[in-house]
């Protein structure tokens, strides 16, 4: 039994599944999975479906995660040819979602039909996690799964998450962890009234500059060899009424953590709340808290991930932790080892999304060797 990546990615770009819609890609992949002895296993959480599939009961569990649905296409006049109708041209697969990320999922089932073909007694389980909300809020999709799997005890001990992790060529980079993420809306209260009348106003524009500049210039860490320091950053402050002749009654910001291994999230809250309450303002905060920060450190997936990039390609892979979030954020505190590995990421959301024809074929050699140090630690 054979998949040709290219087929496969072809037939999943096809398919429509834009944010949260799934649109068959799951089923897809499960026709390709349950003849090869994959339980599966469908969720769906309001408006996003999920599927998990397993192949056999016994550990280590080793896990292929990630996400059928694909951002918007923009402007369609912009696109060389249909976002949805995938055309190879130069060696470039063109289509939204080829490299973000069907081309990895495609990589993926290629690589395990060919390890279950070759390795039929092969040791532990072979499991995926897919979801068709990665794009957007990622309430329903992986962290529900992960719920589900850790409220009956079912562990995943090494997952390969199929972000679009290279750079310039594949393999090039891993991803072996992630910045934690929180964000803060602050509302600071003053008093509105008449510019003219400032003795019975409280400008909160002129109490908020002082508090927000100190948090723009505040050191919270030195990061450490896997991740640079905590950034903390404004991304939008709104005030006024709309006239130049009033002082507005409140100004609300909106601010973002990315934040190392050196943190957590109640040190941030505490900080800059105590830091809020020392310029004296009146204020209220939500804060939403997007994923805690995580590593993966040498040992049995890095090493085998990396040993089969190096037999692949030749070349040694960087490990970074830049970038945003992904959803080994929701795998990796149950106590998984989590890496992300996937094709270029040069064109991801952009028009005329692409990836390389040739680097799909070096990715299923990628994820096929990996798969042979992990469960066939012996051959």
């Amino acid at each position: 039994m054979n998949q040709d990546v290219i087929d496969l990615a072809k037939a999943l770009i096809t398919r429509e599944s834009v944010t949260p819609e799934d649109a068959g890609c799951q089923q897809l992949m499960a026709d390709i999975l349950a003849p090869l002895g994959f339980d599966i296993e469908t969720m769906v959480f309001d408006d996003t479906t999920n599927m998990w599939a397993r192949k056999g009961q016994s550990k280590p569990v080793f896990c292929f995660a990630g996400h059928t649905d694909v951002v918007p296409t923009g402007d369609l006049t912009l696109w060389h040819t249909p976002p949805f109708e995938p055309v190879i041209h130069n060696k470039m697969l063109f289509g939204r979602g080829a490299a973000d990320m069907k081309g990895s999922l495609a990589a993926m089932l290629a690589a395990t039909v060919k390890f279950v073909t070759d390795h039929p007694a092969h040791s532990g389980s072979i499991s995926y996690l897919i979801t068709s909300d990665e794009e957007g809020p990622f309430i329903n999709g992986t962290t529900r799964v992960i719920d589900t799997l850790e409220a009956r005890n079912e562990k995943i001990d090494y997952c390969i998450v199929g972000e679009p992790s290279s750079s310039h060529l594949v393999g090039d980079v891993v991803k072996n962890g992630r910045r934690g993420s929180i964000s803060g809306e602050l509302k600071i209260k003053g008093k509105q009234g008449h510019v003219a009348y400032p003795e019975h106003v409280k400008n909160p524009i002129h109490f908020a500059m002082p508090a927000l500049a100190e948090l723009s210039q505040t050191h919270w860490d030195h990061g450490n060899s896997y991740f640079p320091e905590t950034s903390f950053q404004l991304t939008n402050i709104k005030s006024g009424t709309g006239a130049t002749n009033v002082v507005p009654g409140d100004l609300t910001a909106w601010f973002n953590l990315r934040y190392s291994t050196e943190l957590n999230d109640q040190v941030i809250v505490e900080k800059v709340e105590n830091i809020l309450h020392a310029h004296e303002l009146d204020f209220d905060i939500t804060w939403t808290y997007n994923g805690k920060p995580f590593i993966t450190e040498p040992g049995v997936l890095l090493d085998g991930v990396t040993d089969a990039i190096s037999k692949v390609t030749g070349r040694e892979a960087l490990l970074s932790t830049s970038g945003g979030t992904s959803d080994g954020r929701f795998i990796a505190p149950t106590g998984a080892e989590v890496l992300e590995l996937g094709p270029c990421n040069a064109t991801i959301h952009q028009i005329n999304e692409c990836v390389s024809v040739d680097d799909l074929y070096q990715l299923v050699d990628i994820y096929y060797h990996s798969m042979v140090n992990i469960l066939c630690p012996a051959s």
